[in-house]
């Protein structure tokens, strides 16, 4: 039995339509349905609720990150620490 060893890019396509929490560098966070992502890191979410220090700013429904706006992705380490912030339980 071989094991194949997973991309980021795979996990990412298995969490489409789960829940998620995105963590921007500015301290605040989005949390929402992830519909998709692209390889730039661009997130779209759909009901997204906006929370700055733990408290419930905003809701929208759908809602657009930039890639650039929250995270480093350029190594493993960081690709890492990308993935325990986006998966929200």
């Amino acid at each position: 039995m071989s094991l194949r060893k997973q991309t980021p890019s795979d996990f990412l396509k298995q969490i489409i339509g789960r829940p998620v929490v995105v963590k921007l560098n500015s301290g605040v966070d989005y949390r929402g349905v992830l519909a998709c992502l692209d390889g730039y890191m661009n997130i779209a979410l759909e009901q997204t609720e906006e929370y700055v220090n733990g408290q419930l700013k905003n809701k929208y429904g759908d809602a657009f990150i930039r890639g650039n706006n929250g995270w480093k992705t350029n190594s493993s380490a960081a690709w890492k620490h990308f993935l325990s912030l986006i998966i929200g339980e």
